[in-house]
């Protein structure tokens, strides 16, 4: 707290400093590509700008988002903390941050740097206007008052998700050349996909080389660092949104002109192997402009005059991507990637409305259903491992999971202790469902709920391993299922569906009518498949009608899963598919009568 407070004392000086002495900061951030550019490797590139900016700067190897899509991460990055300790993991919820958290830009801005952003922001939780001078498409540093350095963001949306949803007819790169996944089957449109991808990844790089041009034209290169990066990796389905390097690991770039060289730890056409994740840019970018770094950021500058010790682990994390719910961790160190996936009994390849707007996720699905798939190419569509755990180096499509083989079982531990380490440290809300979460963050923001006594994250987290470690036993899961806490008993009863318990059946009757929404419909997703199904439909059913919107959803969620036996929900399902595009209950809804009228 009082390190907070001489923070803020101290900002008039600094920025009272001369303005020369100040680097000037540009960030060009391009949406949902992996390192796929010819610096990184990638043959099939067509890059020449950013490659030619490698060569010019520090190309970071072991770049990664936090969450393998954008809002979550780009919360990560404007805040300077982890989304799972504020509650703000699930995709376009705005539950608010404490009090204390600034936008990191404002930090810049009271310091006297002209903050702009062109123009995408999604940052996952209620805005700070205070943050910029200029927040819209027409912002840039061009408009500052002179003398003023600046921090400028460029977001480049070309290569986003929503570029692949409408086929163009003719293309720059050769569908029939492209390389393909080990985990894709060459169907004629992941072909041609995977190609208008690489298209548009070329004409990013277009883009981002203009906007280099336009900097040295304005005779401001010599004064500025250059960050080039992607919010998440992408794009194509089990990337973007997935706990693979696809879909978690990022390009990044970094460029020092020769005035500012002393603030790199490299020099110019070099490589880095540093761990590095979007925690750790806000920290960077005040140590890059000399301002001091608030305590309670959670990641570590990795650039500048507060340049901090590598750390050996970073993490990722995996929430509720827009309607369909979902929950993973993951750890990384510079061999191996870890994932801990605690709704085990979930497919990875739920059908999520916006995915399946691209013809190749279409077609992939097609031929599953065909049975013309391999092992590899089939197992999107099944429920997940548990534990996941791949040697990136040796396996960097994340095929081989190798959390059963024993010549592996000492890294299986280590990183599944690192891994539970992070959750009890940071008091990762995430292990509270949603209905649950968007109740309390009602009353105050979730990181204050956390730290106030009330989150039992110790006993939570280890009810939690149990229900989703199908190879522990269940018999620890019937005794939570009375637990006072409705989170326990929530997982108590998640458990009770993985482990398919026939042994809790008993226990879990009652909670049918259980005062929380989320434990009401855990427990009737268990008792259906334990052959209940009636007792189990009529409170689903009936969760439809909820209040909170979560609720509905984690019932529709379920509804999805049960084939046929769902068609008694379809009126009251009905009535949830009136709402806006954006309302995720509502999309879920009109998939379910999709699916059921097949």
């Amino acid at each position: 707290m009082l390190r907070r407070l001489l923070i803020t004392l101290l900002f008039p000086v600094f920025a009272a400093q001369a303005q020369h002495d100040r680097p000037n900061i540009l960030w060009i951030v391009s949406e949902d590509n992996d390192p796929f550019l010819g610096c990184y490797g990638d043959a099939f590139a067509t890059t020449p700008n950013l490659d030619r900016l490698a060569s010019q700067g520090i190309l970071f190897e072991n770049a990664f988002s936090t969450a393998p899509v954008c809002a979550p991460s780009r919360n990560t990055l404007i805040t300077g903390m982890y989304p799972p300790a504020l509650g703000t993991e699930h995709m376009r919820s705005t539950y608010p941050v404490p009090a204390f958290v600034k936008f990191f830009p404002r930090y810049l801005r009271e310091a006297g740097y002209y903050t702009t952003n062109n123009a995408k922001k999604d940052y996952n939780t209620t805005d700070q206007l205070e943050a910029w001078d200029e927040s819209s498409g027409k912002a840039t540093y061009k408009n500052r008052p002179e003398g003023k350095p600046f921090f400028a963001v460029f977001n480049l949306n070309v290569s986003h998700e929503s570029s692949l949803h409408e086929p163009l007819p003719t293309l720059k790169h050769d569908p029939e050349k492209v390389p393909l996944p080990p985990y894709h089957p060459a169907t004629n449109e992941l072909k041609h996909d995977w190609a208008q991808y690489y298209d548009k990844i070329q004409t990013m790089d277009e883009q981002a080389g203009k906007l280099l041009a336009e900097l040295e034209e304005a005779g401001l290169a010599d004064n500025t660092i250059v960050f080039y990066y992607s919010d998440n990796g992408g794009v194509l389905a089990r990337s973007k949104r997935f706990m693979y390097e696809s879909g978690l690991r990022v390009p990044l770039i970094v460029r020092f002109p020769k005035k500012y060289a002393h603030l790199a730890p490299q020099g110019a056409g070099t490589r880095t192997d540093r761990l590095v994740t979007f925690l750790d840019f806000a920290p960077t970018v005040l140590s890059l402009a000399g301002l001091p770094v608030p305590a309670y950021f959670q990641g570590k500058a990795f650039l500048g005059k507060e340049r901090q010790p590598e750390v050996p682990y970073v993490f990722g994390f995996r929430g509720r991507m827009d309607e369909r719910i979902d929950f993973s961790r993951s750890v990384r160190d510079k061999r191996f990637r870890y994932i801990r996936n605690y709704l085990p009994h979930k497919i990875y390849g739920q059908h999520l409305e916006y995915l399946w707007r691209a013809p190749s996720v279409r077609s992939w699905e097609a031929e599953y259903k065909a049975g013309r798939l391999n092992e590899i190419q089939s197992r999107f569509w099944k429920e997940k491992s548990s534990e996941e755990l791949y040697d990136v180096a040796a396996d960097p499509h994340n095929i081989r999971n190798l959390a059963d083989n024993p010549a592996y079982r000492k890294d299986l531990l280590r990183l599944r202790k690192a891994n539970d380490n992070q959750a009890l440290s940071g008091k990762d809300v995430g292990f509270i469902p949603e209905a649950i979460l968007a109740t309390i963050a009602e009353k105050q923001p979730l990181y204050d709920y956390a730290r106030s006594g009330q989150y039992d994250a110790a006993k939570i987290i280890r009810i939690a391993g149990i229900a989703s470690d199908r190879k522990a036993d269940p018999a620890p899961l019937r005794a939570a299922l009375g637990d006072k806490d409705p989170v326990v008993r929530y997982w108590a009863a998640t458990g009770a569906t993985i482990h398919r318990d026939k042994a809790a059946e008993k226990q879990l009757l009652p909670l049918l009518s259980d005062p929380e929404a989320a434990v009401r419909i855990a427990a009737a997703e268990a008792l259906f498949h334990l052959g209940r199904k009636d007792e189990a439909l009529t409170t689903l059913t009936e969760a439809l009608k909820d209040p909170v919107r979560p609720a509905r959803l984690q019932a529709l969620n379920v509804l999805e899963t049960l084939g046929d036996a769902a068609r008694v929900a379809l009126p009251v399902a009905q009535t949830l598919t009136g709402g806006p595009a954006d309302n995720y209950d509502s999309r879920a809804a009109k998939t379910l009568l999709e699916h059921l009228k097949k």
